[in-house]
């Protein structure tokens, strides 16, 4: 059993007590942190958590409690503070995307937890699903040939759809495409190597920052990835995870996941075409622990056992997602200009 707290208990953090860590039975919790007592209010009278496990610092958290483990679910901007922090203090950590909001910071971290000899692993949930955790192992066992090229579209209306942020920055590269960023190297098995990237904003548009764009990607083996993606498209919407079809020199692969909307859900999906052949639908294997669940087990387990599972986002692996980010906004804000990814990584 691993013992943790939690710090930052708002509109996200609160789905964290409530949906989450409830389902994954090798976490005990020992403590909730937010300075906001709103907000412990809120977790205590909805979600019975005991008074006595509530607090209002960290560091006062860190003198009541005997927890290894600190799940970070605040605001994007409070990461590398409070990551820093907590590695600091000796935890172990669990954080939502982007652990950081700049490569120096996220490297700063990622030593930090190396020189104490602790676990930093940023919650990339996109990746406990069953369809690219398919896709994935169809494309290490090589099925269907060299890649070619991989097209990736995903379409929201925020407008209709409850979308809220609208002053945020980069609301869809830094916010929304991180996920797709990351599963490209999740699936590919391979890391980009350079890309161009253009975005906008549509006329009408309440974002104070582009919500649209389009991206070129080149991976080091060769394939190149095609990404459309935009939070003001008026046509069908996609499923978060996007629609990905992927040529091969044989066949392609297709596939799609997170089909989440408006308290409506369905299934992943994912179909072979072999080339000149017949369209055939795969039986995916369920996921026990899936989504947020399944980063939350993941580190459970590995601070539980030792072994580190396949696929695990650790803060050193997640810097090349996060490099994506950095890498298409800075081409972005040069009109669509090639950015080599050693330029961002530095």
């Amino acid at each position: 059993m691993v013992k943790a707290i939690q710090i930052g208990l708002g509109h996200w953090g609160f789905s964290w007590s409530k949906d989450v860590i409830p389902n994954v039975p090798t976490v005990e919790m020992v403590g909730y942190v937010d300075t906001n007592p709103e907000a412990t209010r809120r977790v205590q009278a909805e979600l019975g958590i005991d008074p006595a496990l509530c607090f209002a610092s960290l560091e006062d958290a860190a003198h009541h409690t005997d927890a290894t483990l600190a799940l970070c679910t605040l605001r994007t901007e409070a990461h590398y503070p409070v990551v820093k922090r907590c590695l600091e203090l000796g935890y172990n950590v669990l954080v939502e995307k982007p652990f950081a909001t700049t490569i120096a910071q996220a490297k700063e971290l990622v030593a930090l937890a190396k020189a104490q000899g602790k676990v930093l692993m940023v919650s990339q949930n996109y990746r406990h699903q069953p369809a690219p955790i398919a896709a994935a192992d169809l494309i290490a066992a090589g099925k269907f040939g060299a890649l070619n090229m991989v097209s990736i579209d995903f379409r929201r209306h925020g407008p209709s759809q409850g979308y809220r942020y609208w002053d945020m920055p980069d609301p869809l590269l830094a916010d929304m495409s991180i996920h797709h960023f990351d599963l490209m190297r999740f699936v590919l098995g391979d890391e980009p190597v350079r890309l161009s990237c253009r975005t906008w904003n549509p006329p009408g548009s309440p974002f104070h920052f582009d919500p649209s764009g389009v991206a070129t990607i080149e991976f080091s083996k060769g394939t190149v990835v095609s990404y459309r993606a935009s939070w003001m498209n008026s046509g069908p919407v996609t499923p978060w995870a996007g629609e990905w079809v992927m040529d091969g020199a044989e066949g392609q692969i297709a596939w799609s996941s997170r089909d989440h909307f408006r308290d409506k859900a369905g299934p992943d999906v994912l179909t072979l075409r072999p080339l000149d052949g017949s369209l055939e639908k795969v039986k995916l294997s369920p996921v026990k622990f899936a989504d947020r669940q399944g980063t939350l087990n993941a580190i459970a387990n590995l601070l539980e056992t030792g072994v580190v599972p396949r696929g695990f986002s650790s803060g050193a692996d997640n810097l090349g997602s996060l490099a994506l980010v950095q890498a298409t906004i800075l081409s972005a804000s040069r009109s669509g200009d090639w950015v080599d990814m050693a330029e961002v990584m530095g």
